[in-house]
């Protein structure tokens, strides 16, 4: 298995006090009168995805699928409960998170790369390919503090799928920059999805979860409703929010 989820739960800790600054909220913890309630945003779920699957996550706002992905992606770290993946993984959930809007897009594309794990010398080998993906044309070696949101997206969407990774993680089919780059951007992740990369994608597009996925997972508030092949799961999911 490429990846293995065991019973994995995550609990916030949020609390309701109004505190004013840090001293104040310190003295108050001190004395013990900080006050929180828990709030599992994930509760014993467990699966299994075999190398090469396309395993879609659904369910209503709120039901925990982006939680779940970002532990999935090591962003977040479980209250209880592992996960282990075999694989490098590219998570393309917040594309651009990494960059420095004093730089230029050029040292972007190294820093961005940087924290996604790759080598400086595999970045040089494909920072043309990257540009020229990019469309950025001389705006590269202009800094991101003057590029719209839209640029912004077009350089992370071509870092992140600069390599064909053994993991994607998607949140939503990108809607990145014009039409025409839209376009372009779902045909390169389309491209990833039928080329052997195992893929864990969450959409609230039911249409796409069918078209995709071979195994869905629905979560509920935070916990498994149901586990298996595509089309059954959706049939259910659709039946209970028709009905």
């Amino acid at each position: 298995m490429i990846i293995k989820a065991d019973d994995i739960s995550l609990c916030y800790r949020m609390s309701f006090d109004r505190v004013s600054g840090i001293k104040e909220y310190l003295v108050q913890l001190l004395q013990g009168k900080i006050q929180y309630q828990e709030f599992w945003a994930l509760k014993n779920v467990s699966f299994e995805v075999k190398k090469g699957e396309v395993f879609g996550i659904v369910g209503n706002n709120g039901a925990g699928k982006s939680t779940l992905l970002k532990v999935i992606s090591g962003i977040l770290k479980p209250t209880t409960g592992s996960v282990s993946v075999n694989g490098n993984v590219v998570p393309m959930l917040e594309l651009g998170s990494g960059f420095d809007f004093e730089l230029t897009g050029r040292e972007n594309i190294f820093l961005n790369g940087a924290i996604l794990g790759y080598s400086e010398s595999f970045l040089k080998e494909k920072y043309d390919e990257i540009v020229a993906f990019s469309e950025l044309g001389q705006f590269i070696d202009v800094p991101l503090r003057n590029y719209s949101s839209g640029m912004v997206m077009r350089l992370a969407f071509s870092v992140a799928t600069v390599v064909n990774p053994d993991i994607l993680i998607v949140d939503e089919i990108l809607a990145v920059g014009d039409a025409s780059f839209q376009a372009k951007s779902k045909a390169r992740m389309m491209e990833l999805m039928s080329g052997g990369t195992t893929v864990l994608f969450v959409s609230h597009s039911i249409g796409q979860i069918r078209e995709m996925c071979d195994t869905v997972l629905w979560l509920d508030h935070g916990q498994m409703k149901m586990i298996g092949e595509a089309q059954e799961v959706c049939d259910y999911y659709e039946g209970l929010r028709h009905e």
